[in-house]
């Protein structure tokens, strides 16, 4: 049987045909980096926060709960020449009962294409456009190789600098702990569990879990960032532990 080819530019001009009889053109808005990160001097944000931690050489399982501010305070040019602004954390209990206490500074630079975080001279590109579903960059490509030690000898941040970041769908409604944030961007950097929930204690298992979600007009209001694995630690005296850590924060207070 005989088939017949369209030639590409007579294709081309079907298509422009249809189109122009449509006579409707799709137009496709994006948000601004900065629509989900706002950035103006005196902005804050107060976190709740449950910290994971494993005291006891690993042998324990401890959350440790406190309020953390983050305020905007000043903008001034980094070294490359771009506008950046810096941040100043602060601590308290979780009930905010005690004084505010300094507790670091970190940076934020914003661009068109990309938001960029520098903490402990560690960069990582939180959100990069377009900012629409399933759109993915390498977030942590600037990082080294196993980033948190010597303080956490584990395998979750073998290969952070490869993390796929994503953009889970479109901005939709998120609660949590009985709050509730409108018009929200998820971004998931790693989901990798092996074997958790843990059931049989001489069984290697690992937990990687990172994921951010940024209202918009507001900025970050929920964040997981759980990186920890369980030695059976066979042969070895004390038995099997836990190394590493897990930070959960979620938004109560703005401006």
């Amino acid at each position: 049987m005989k088939t017949t080819r369209i030639p590409v530019f007579l294709m081309v001009g079907l298509l422009a045909a249809l189109n122009s009889c449509s006579g409707k053109k799709e137009i496709l808005t994006l948000s601004e980096i900065t629509d989900y990160a706002p950035l103006t001097v005196g902005k804050y944000i107060t976190y709740r926060v449950d910290s994971l931690v494993f005291p006891n050489f690993g042998r324990s399982i401890e959350i440790r709960k406190y309020q953390i501010k983050h305020v905007i305070d000043a903008v001034f040019t980094d070294g490359m020449g771009r506008p950046s602004y810096r941040i100043l954390r602060y601590q308290t209990d979780s009930t905010a009962s005690r004084p505010w206490q300094p507790n670091g500074t970190y940076y934020i630079t914003p661009s068109s294409d990309q938001l960029e975080v520098v903490e402990d001279n560690l960069r990582v590109l939180k959100l990069h456009q377009p900012l629409r579903a399933d759109n993915t960059w390498k977030g942590n490509r600037f990082l080294p190789s196993d980033t948190h030690e010597p303080l956490y000898n584990f395998s979750n941040d073998d290969d952070m600098a490869n993390w796929e970041f994503k953009i889970e769908g479109a901005p939709a409604t998120f609660t949590y702990r009985r709050r509730t944030y409108n018009n929200v961007l998820s971004v998931e950097a790693v989901n990798d569990i092996l074997n958790v929930p843990i059931t049989n204690t001489n069984v290697f298992a690992s937990y990687s879990r990172s994921v951010e979600k940024f209202a918009k007009n507001i900025g970050l209001v929920y964040r997981q960032h759980e990186l920890w694995e369980h030695q059976t630690n066979t042969g070895g005296s004390g038995g099997p532990y836990k190394v590493g850590f897990g930070i959960t924060q979620w938004m109560i207070d703005h401006n």
